[in-house]
């Protein structure tokens, strides 16, 4: 999202835009650039009528970097862009710079350009980023191909798993009729949990454990903390836990036939937490079942990596559901819509209640679920103002009129 802005930016102020720096998360501590992940190439090309698009900073331009700056502050350094900023705000506080100095390093640069009262040309430029120009690595397509490959086509009980996933299909899955298959994204990590703030049946000792990790990565300042567990449950504040999602899922009719592929990274609790949901769903799959430790070396230990393997995935299946709103959920969520595909979005506040009610009995949950997701299950929404047009591409990306 940060890059379509960026994109979007240059395109406002007339600038040519050097490919983005990525920040470390905190938390998923990966290092990969713009180019592990994303073709290059194909980006540039694709905008080239639009913006004009450098790989690395200018040789001329060495002396406004954070390297040769070091800690001191740098004039070409724009800190203070104000979240959701409007196009007027680039012209009047980073144009002057780019004139003055002929370059401009806006950072941080995460939701700071406004979904509203943009140019038409604008918004359907960022959708054009979006929706076209980002396009993953070749080695991350062909490794979701073959996964997508496995789930549709499943090898036979005796058939060892190949090491070479750009193997030609053989004729046997020539002739087997593809299988249909569900991306569940289960966003229940440590980092989820504690940010969450709720209660997730570990005890003392859990919340304890949770609280530390608020205060390390947070400094505990975390909204979600004056609020009881019953409280935000029923606001639907709380991460779905496996079990719950998998109550979810068969109440609304999927069953042990179900192909489910789960697309996360390390689940808070580790596979004993999921035992459950594996139980419901025998079938379910992930990354490390479909393809092989050689298969997966070029991604290993590389959060975006992995998650874009996951994307790619999500993309290619017949359904989507996410056990949580976040980026993920909101990125495969717009991409999706923007191409008619079916999606299933929980109704958190629903859940939430439901699961609080202990006296509640299967008929009745799998009815109140039923009736609670008739509107949820991929029909089209036109975006609100102040909604991100990411997460909500029509009528901005997808109406001509």
């Amino acid at each position: 999202m940060g890059i379509c802005d960026a994109v979007a930016v240059a395109k406002i102020l007339n600038a040519t835009l050097v490919i983005p720096y990525l920040e470390v998360n905190p938390v998923w501590q990966d290092s990969s650039s713009f180019m592990d992940i994303y073709d290059v190439d194909h980006f540039i090309n694709v905008l080239k009528d639009d913006v004009s698009i450098v790989k690395e900073l200018p040789d001329e331009f060495s002396w406004s970097t954070r390297e040769y700056y070091a800690t001191a502050i740098r004039a070409t350094r724009i800190k203070r862009a104000p979240v959701h900023a409007s196009a007027n705000w680039y012209l009047e506080n980073v144009l002057p710079v780019l004139q003055s100095y002929g370059i401009a390093a806006i950072s941080p640069f995460s939701h700071r350009l406004s979904f509203d009262n943009l140019p038409s040309e604008i918004q359907q430029l960022r959708c054009k980023v979006n929706f076209k120009a980002l396009v993953f690595v070749p080695h991350i397509r062909a490794l979701g191909d073959a996964i997508v490959h496995r789930l549709r086509y499943p090898p036979g009980e005796t058939e060892a798993l190949s090491s070479d996933y750009l193997r030609v299909t053989t004729d046997q899955n020539d002739k087997q009729r593809p299988q249909k298959f569900v991306v569940l994204h289960l966003r229940f990590d440590k980092d989820m949990a504690a940010h969450s703030a709720c209660d997730f049946g570990g005890g003392k000792a859990e919340k304890l454990a949770l609280a530390k990790y608020r205060q390390t990565i947070w400094g505990g300042r975390v909204l979600n903390s004056q609020f009881t567990d019953e409280e935000l449950r029923s606001q639907g504040r709380c991460p779905l836990t496996p079990e719950e999602i998998g109550l979810l899922l068969a109440a609304l009719g999927f069953d042990n036939s179900t192909r489910l592929y789960l697309a996360s990274h390390k689940v808070y609790g580790g596979e004993a937490r999921i035992s459950t949901l594996r139980e419901l769903f025998p079938l379910m799959e992930n990354k490390k079942s479909l393809a092989s430790s050689e298969e997966r070396a070029r991604i290993k230990g590389k959060a975006s990596l992995l998650a874009a393997v996951d994307y790619y995935v999500g993309m290619h299946s017949d359904i989507f559901v996410s056990a949580s709103p976040g980026n993920m959920h909101n990125a495969l969520v717009g991409h999706r819509t923007f191409e008619n595909m079916k999606t299933i979005r929980p109704n958190m506040a629903l859940l939430g209640q439901l699961f609080l009610n202990k006296n509640i009995t299967w008929l009745e949950f799998r009815q109140a679920v039923a009736e609670g997701h008739q509107n949820r299950q991929g029909q089209l929404k036109l975006r609100k103002p102040k909604q991100s047009i990411y997460t909500y591409p029509a009528p901005d990306c997808m109406c001509r009129a």
